[in-house]
C-alpha cells in the first residue's frame, strides 16, 4: 500500500513543478513583450541597406555628398569613395536609441544642437548631432522634433587620412 501513496506523491510533486515552470515561462514571455514594447528603437525607421544618398556636414566645413551606384559609393563629382567610411555613416540609421525626449525639453545650445556639431542626411532624413552627454559616452541627436541619446560611436567623424607611402 505504501507504493501507490508514494506514486501519488511523486505525481503531485511533478505536477507542482510543471506548473511552476509554466508560470515562470509565462512571466518571462510577458516581461520580454513588455520590454520590447517599451524599447526606444533606432534613430530612423530606415533600412541602412536601402540608403542611396548621403550628405555630411562636420562643423562649419563644406558639406560632403555621396551617391550609391552598383553597390559602391561615389562623391558628387563622380569619384569612388571609401565604401567602408560611407557605409559606417549609413549604419547610423540603425543606431540603437537609449532614450527619446522631446526637443522642447532641452535648450538646444546647451546640448550642442544650436548649431549642431555635425549634420548627417540619409535619403533626406536629417540627423543633427550635438554634444556628448554628461552621463556617459553618449551624444544627443535631433531627429525632427525629438532628441535621442545614442552611443558616442555613432557620432560622425571625418574620414581617416589616406595612407601615403614615403620613399
Amino acid at each position: 500500500m505504501a507504493a501507490p501513496a508514494a506514486m501519488k506523491r511523486a505525481a503531485r510533486t511533478r505536477l507542482v513543478m510543471l506548473a511552476a515552470v509554466a508560470t515562470l515561462v509565462a512571466l518571462a514571455t510577458w516581461q520580454w513583450r513588455h520590454d520590447a514594447a517599451r524599447a526606444p528603437g533606432t534613430l530612423l525607421a530606415l533600412n541602412p541597406t536601402s540608403v542611396t544618398r548621403v550628405a555630411l556636414t562636420l562643423g562649419t566645413a563644406v558639406p560632403r555628398q555621396w551617391t550609391q551606384r552598383d553597390g559602391h559609393w561615389y562623391t558628387n563629382n563622380g569619384q569612388r569613395a571609401d565604401d567602408r567610411y560611407v557605409n559606417g555613416l549609413v549604419a547610423t540609421a540603425a543606431a540603437p536609441v537609449l532614450e527619446w525626449r522631446a526637443l522642447a525639453d532641452f535648450a538646444p545650445a546647451k546640448i550642442g544642437l544650436a548649431p549642431a556639431q555635425s549634420v548627417l542626411t540619409l535619403d533626406g532624413h536629417v540627423l543633427r548631432f550635438g554634444a556628448m552627454s554628461a552621463t556617459g559616452p553618449q551624444c544627443y541627436v535631433q531627429v525632427g522634433n525629438r532628441v535621442a541619446l545614442v552611443s558616442l560611436r555613432y557620432q560622425p567623424r571625418p574620414p581617416a587620412p589616406k595612407h601615403v607611402e614615403l620613399h
